[in-house]
């Protein structure tokens, strides 16, 4: 089954977090495709991983760049996997397809939402039912991962 990871995101919104959680999908050479909730988060998304460091970016693409079978990082809101990955990141309330075949599914999701919160305990719900392997983390005041379940 699929390892699927809850990020609870408290302190930091998601801006400033999904950035260093790709880098580390990079490093250890996953693939990855980011599922956002609608087009127009893509693109502010696309937008984001050009310029979120001065002296750095993330390789990405979206449909609009043509060839996703290339990109290390593929930005979509729809449950296309054009780069083979193996992790699946769903953002901004995003639904996701199904995730066996994925080696690790990521839901990041803004604790000051009610709606989002809402929304991840459903998942949560659906996805232990079929039997993947979930685990929650929410940000400490440091700004670090703690694993809670």
């Amino acid at each position: 089954m699929t390892e699927v990871l809850f990020y609870h995101l408290t302190l930091k919104p998601l801006e400033e977090v999904l950035p260093g959680l790709l880098e580390t999908c990079l490093k250890r050479d996953w693939r990855v495709v980011v599922q956002a909730g609608a087009a127009d988060r893509v693109t502010a998304l696309d937008s984001l991983l050009w310029s979120y460091r001065d002296d750095s970016f993330l390789p990405h693409g979206t449909s609009a760049d043509g060839e996703g079978a290339w990109q290390p990082v593929f930005l979509t809101d729809g449950p296309d996997n054009p780069n083979d990955a193996s992790v699946r990141m769903m953002v901004d309330r995003a639904s996701p397809p199904d995730l066996t075949g994925y080696t690790r599914g990521v839901f990041l999701f803004d604790g000051h939402d009610g709606e989002a919160v809402a929304e991840a305990r459903e998942h949560w719900k659906a996805l232990k039912a079929v039997g993947h392997d979930l685990t929650y983390w929410q940000q400490t005041e440091d700004g670090r991962w703690q694993k809670k379940a």
